[in-house]
């Protein structure tokens, strides 16, 4: 039986957030069995807590939010899915604004932290979820499902009107290494007749080339970690909506689908979860 783990030490991250701008500082830290991700916000009274759960999401534009009482934080998916990938159930999470650091886009600087800090196994068995019959959600052309598989397989394909971009599809088998070295890399996308209407909304005021791919009307305006960079960071993002319903054994497979199909079909998948297996 897979037992739960939590980090070995504490460790560190500062930056900006993407669509906040503002510098902001996460300490991770080691959280007893049973914790789950927790993020406190050391920065509001009291230091309000809020778990990394499917049923505390409350906003999806372009960004996962978690939200409880006090207690908000936005852009977790890249955090999330870093925790996912390296098998870490539980862990506190103290930070000082309502958006992690952006970094440099992608989920990669948060695996190399938390690879750093090293493993601890814990006592408590781990309980993973066997996808045993389809959840789907559909918004028109768009849908995510989920099937029963022994594993945790991804197949997306994602269909953007962009010339240069077009249709992209990916098929992978989630695993440690294979995420490390084809997914966690893959940035955010940006398209740069986007950036005025996004900040009018208060998003994206600290993107950048450095912390995103970036597109004009004819291409990329940045140099490209991947040619299909977009379908690989959306696999990035179901992976990190789908540890909001905890560890799981299934089979993912999307069409052009967000934050907002991903945490709906995470909120299925919790509401059906009963227990676990190995």
């Amino acid at each position: 039986m897979e037992r739960q783990s939590t980090l070995a030490r504490e460790v560190a991250y500062s930056g900006i957030g993407l669509h906040s701008g503002r510098e902001v500082k996460v300490r991770f830290l080691p959280a007893p069995a049973d914790t789950g991700i927790l993020f406190e916000r050391i920065d509001l009274p009291g230091r309000p807590r809020v778990p990394a759960q499917a049923a505390c999401v409350t906003q999806t534009m372009r960004a996962t939010t978690l939200e409880a009482g006090e207690a908000k934080v936005f852009t977790v998916e890249h955090i999330l899915a870093a925790f996912s990938a390296l098998n870490l159930d539980n862990c506190l999470i103290e930070i000082d604004s309502m958006e992690p650091p952006v970094a440099d886009g992608s989920a990669l600087p948060f695996l190399e932290l938390l690879a750093e800090a090293g493993r601890c196994e814990q006592q408590a068995l781990r309980s993973v979820y066997c996808i045993e019959e389809a959840f789907i959600v559909r918004d028109g052309n768009r849908f995510i499902s989920i099937l029963p598989y022994d594993g945790f397989r991804i197949t997306f394909t994602s269909v953007n009107p962009h010339k240069a971009i077009g249709i992209q599809f990916a098929d992978v088998k989630i695993t440690k290494d294979l995420f490390w070295r084809e997914i966690a890399p893959a940035r955010t996308i940006g398209f740069v007749h986007e950036i005025e209407v996004l900040q009018a909304q208060g998003l994206a005021l600290g993107g950048s080339m450095e912390n995103a791919a970036v597109y004009d009307e004819n291409g990329a305006v940045n140099v490209l970690r991947f040619s299909d960079e977009l379908v690989r960071h959306k696999v990035l993002d179901v992976v990190g909506d789908l540890a909001l319903a905890g560890p799981i054994k299934g089979h993912v497979v999307a069409v052009s689908s967000g934050h907002a199909l991903n945490t709906k079909l995470s909120q299925l998948i919790a509401a059906a979860r009963q227990g676990g297996c190995a």
